[in-house]
């Protein structure tokens, strides 16, 4: 059976046993708002109810994959009374998502076309495989806006261990496609102009498997070593949001929408 929907922000594809999920905030750098977080969520939840689903692939239009947060959110939500409760909120749906797709039992790919910061990088590394562009690079800037990647953490020591991530998170320099193919982080890159070629490839050797082999061999692999990932996302939650009630991602936030270094680099 074939689906296909499409909203504002997201478009949904299902044909063949293939869910295709792409971000659709090309505008605003494929930010991701609550209500796109929710729409994924659902789109996501959707698919898994197919008996026929085989494998999901993520996309995002535009040249940038995914910023980060929406800061224009985060701005609404440094300023709102509820603030607190809202933070927590977001951080919740957040790593909601994220476990949703950590644990489905398909296979998933995320397909960079480009720049991934921040939350995105949570929403790549949920996912099992990632094919990058060459122009594509990873970056987790939160320390710089005064706040943590503290839902984003289980899933980089996950996949790289924490070595590698504490460098990563603590200096917020950006990993380009090749360095990260090199530290495990991309399974494949690709020049632009093969990208999706590239991405299509990986998929169709993806499904050579028999689909109860791949969902017995994502079961076993989690419980071997990603065990713990589950309950640290969980437990990430308040960190996240605690994080951004304090005063330096107040100035953080505003020091990067106003242009400018925030006091504790003055």
């Amino acid at each position: 059976m074939n689906l296909s929907h499409t909203s504002q922000i997201l478009t949904v594809e299902f044909e063949n046993g293939i869910g295709r999920i792409k971000i659709n905030r090309p505008e605003k750098r494929n930010a991701l708002t609550r209500e796109l977080i929710e729409t994924l969520l659902k789109a996501v939840q959707g698919l898994q109810q197919r008996p026929e689903l085989r494998a999901i692939l993520f996309t995002a239009a535009g040249d940038v994959f995914c910023a980060g947060m929406d800061l224009g959110e985060m701005q609404a939500r440094a300023t709102a009374m509820d603030g607190k409760s809202q933070w927590q909120r977001d951080s919740e749906i957040y790593s909601e998502l994220l476990s949703e797709i950590f644990t489905l039992p398909v296979p998933t790919i995320v397909c960079l076309q480009g720049p991934v910061l921040a939350g995105g990088v949570g929403l790549a590394l949920a996912c099992d495989l990632i094919v990058a562009s060459e122009a594509a690079f990873f970056s987790l800037p939160e320390p710089m806006r005064g706040i943590t990647a503290a839902i984003v953490t289980p899933l980089l020591t996950y996949r790289i261990g924490a070595a590698v991530a504490s460098g990563i998170l603590l200096s917020g320099e950006r990993i380009t496609s090749q360095r990260a193919f090199q530290l495990g982080l991309c399974h494949a890159i690709s020049p632009p102009d093969q990208l999706t070629q590239r991405t299509e490839e990986l998929l169709k050797a993806i499904l050579t498997g028999a689909p109860a082999a791949l969902a017995m061999t994502k079961r076993h692999l989690q419980r071997c070593i990603g065990s713990h990932v589950m309950e640290q996302l969980k437990e990430s939650i308040g960190i996240s949001a605690e994080a951004r009630e304090t005063e330096d991602a107040r100035e953080g936030l505003a020091a990067f929408l106003e242009k400018r270094k925030p006091d504790w680099c003055r």
